[in-house]
């Protein structure tokens, strides 16, 4: 069973869906970037799969064995205040009971969040059949529900991100795998990929369910997003890539001219040190 104060982090993560400012989640990677962007006051965390992965010497899409990718998020969970839910891919496996482990291992580690996505990862059938798509969000609930933690559920299609079938009838579908989606337990819907302003308005009118967007370089801005009713807005694996971009512009720096100028914006040692000093001081 889960501990007193991660039933609470859960109950209030889940609260954040149903009223309140629009939730902004800038995902994070590891015990540093979680503490840097919950020192800059954001009331909830993510994890971003990808980031994780990359930062562990993997590739993304499920590569990293799940042990590794959710020692981090225990990691992460252990070291911040706030509530954290965990993107764990397609749940490492195809049958409910691997999306139950994964649920559970999610758990333990401390979340209260996760985000799951029907992407099979097969390039001749690049979407898991919707009938076992919901046996598995069934199956992660129960598990939630016999934790004792109300696990936000993040459920994810990706017919927009992987641009799945004929253009036309790419709404029907996607909008006919959340449907069924909220049906199964979702507690908010995921369409990474969908950026057209009337599309999205279109869907969160017809879903009446919190609905979570991927915004990045070229999104409609926060304001945008929540004036068309979007109730959560995510950066993805964006911010750990702009990070080592910005490391890859100062290593050229360094080797072509001998200059730093790029560590002017650096947080001090002192203040880093801080951070961590104080990390799961709860």
């Amino acid at each position: 069973m889960a501990n007193p104060e991660q039933v609470k982090k859960a109950e209030a993560f889940l609260a954040m869906h149903k009223a309140g400012p629009v939730i902004l989640l800038p995902n994070v990677w590891d015990v540093a970037s979680a503490r840097i962007v919950e020192e800059a006051g954001f009331p909830a965390l993510a994890t971003t799969s990808a980031g994780v992965a990359f930062a562990q010497g993997y590739p993304d899409g499920q590569k990293i064995p799940v042990e590794r990718m959710v020692s981090v998020i225990a990691a992460i969970s252990q070291a911040v205040k706030v509530p954290v839910t965990a993107d764990v891919e397609a749940g490492y496996g195809q049958k409910p009971e691997d999306a139950a482990r994964t649920a559970r291992l999610v758990i333990e580690a401390g979340a209260v969040g996760m985000n799951f996505e029907d992407a099979s990862g097969r390039a001749d059938h690049p979407l898991t059949d919707l009938p076992l798509q919901l046996e598995r969000i069934r199956a992660i609930r129960e598990v939630a529900q016999k934790a004792g933690v109300k696990l936000v559920l993040n459920t994810r299609t990706d017919v927009y991100l992987l641009q799945i079938g004929d253009p036309a009838k790419r709404y029907d579908e996607g909008l006919r795998r959340l449907q069924g989606f909220r049906e199964a337990g979702a507690d908010c819907l995921f369409v990474p990929g969908l950026t057209d302003a009337e599309t999205i308005r279109r869907i969160v009118a017809d879903l009446r369910c919190p609905v979570n967007i991927l915004a990045g370089t070229g999104s409609l801005s926060v304001r945008q997003l929540a004036d068309l009713g979007v109730r959560r807005i995510s950066l993805g694996s964006g911010p750990m890539r702009a990070t080592l971009g910005l490391l890859r512009q100062l290593a050229r720096e360094f080797q072509s001219r001998g200059t730093y100028s790029l560590l002017n914006g650096a947080p001090p040692h002192a203040e880093i040190n801080q951070l961590m000093t104080t990390a799961g001081n709860t």
